[in-house]
């Protein structure tokens, strides 16, 4: 057992399970709104988490009864009235830090694990992560219209990456609320499970994960995320060059040994499960 400290505490818990870690957002009596403390407290939890060797993949879900109700209104937005721009800028910087910068380029997978309710801000980093799981009964909103505001920090941009336009749109002019079905139907999520298979179903991915190489698992994540943003030019030359850089820095030289498996000892067929892993030999 690791004599390494728990990262988080305060209002982030941690707990590990066999290379996943459950990163519990853990303000349950505020149905986990993100605070100015909740984002810093957040950083340093995920900065650590990177190169913790008990944690292959993050599961980001919230205590209690919901994933995340977006801002906290006292905790964020009422706290800031006052401070110089400077002070300002540097929590908008904080914030937008884990829930997208961070999340977005981790070096390990994330999965989102929707238990409750989404609102506002939440969509950011459900949106940022690799992948999502929710309750089917979870209950979404972008509701910011109905108290006279826009959606908030880049949640806007967020949506716009996986949902189409008139969808995306409808719900952040009216204001209405979904379920973790629908979300499933508007791919804000991969799949939306009954509450009691919700944890069952998400260590079953983050396990499938667990077991793919590392390396070139990452690598493939990264070469999805900014190949998005090229033209074809770009990406064609980017991706030749990125699988290059995967077979060069992959210890477990995984391109060589499933070549080697397939052609030479007849003893994996690609579709049906992962090469053999040296690493998981013995």
């Amino acid at each position: 057992m690791s004599d390494k400290p728990i990262p988080g505490g305060n209002d982030v818990k941690v707990e590990f399970e066999d290379g996943i870690a459950w990163v519990h957002i853990d303000r349950p009596e505020k149905r986990n709104a993100m605070s100015i403390g909740l984002a810093r407290e957040m950083n340093d939890v995920l900065d650590k988490l990177e190169t913790d060797d008990r944690c292959g993949v993050i599961v980001l879900t919230g205590s209690g009864e919901a994933f995340s109700a977006g801002m906290d209104l006292k905790d964020f937005f009422r706290a800031m009235e006052g401070l110089s721009d400077v002070e300002r800028h540097r929590i908008y910087r904080e914030t937008r830090a884990w829930q997208w910068r961070t999340l977005m380029y981790y070096a390990k997978p994330t999965i989102a694990m929707v238990n409750g309710w989404c609102f506002g801000g939440a969509f950011t980093p459900l949106i940022c992560c690799d992948l999502a799981i929710t309750d089917e009964d979870a209950v979404f909103g972008l509701s910011e219209i109905n108290w006279g505001v826009i959606p908030g920090g880049v949640v806007s941009k967020a949506i716009s990456t996986l949902m189409g336009d008139r969808e995306a749109l409808y719900y952040v002019m009216t204001g209405k609320k979904f379920d973790g079905r629908r979300a499933k139907e508007l791919g804000l999520v991969n799949d939306a499970v009954p509450a009691a298979k919700l944890k069952d179903e998400t260590r079953e991915l983050a396990r499938e994960l667990l077991g793919k190489n590392p390396t070139v698992l990452r690598q493939a994540r990264m070469a999805y995320k900014y190949a998005r943003e090229m033209n074809w030019e770009q990406a064609s030359e980017y991706l030749t060059a990125k699988a290059d850089q995967t077979d060069l820095v992959d210890p477990e030289k995984g391109k060589q040994q499933g070549l080697s498996q397939f052609l030479d000892q007849k003893t994996f067929k690609p579709g049906h499960g992962n090469y053999e892993r040296a690493e998981e030999e013995g």
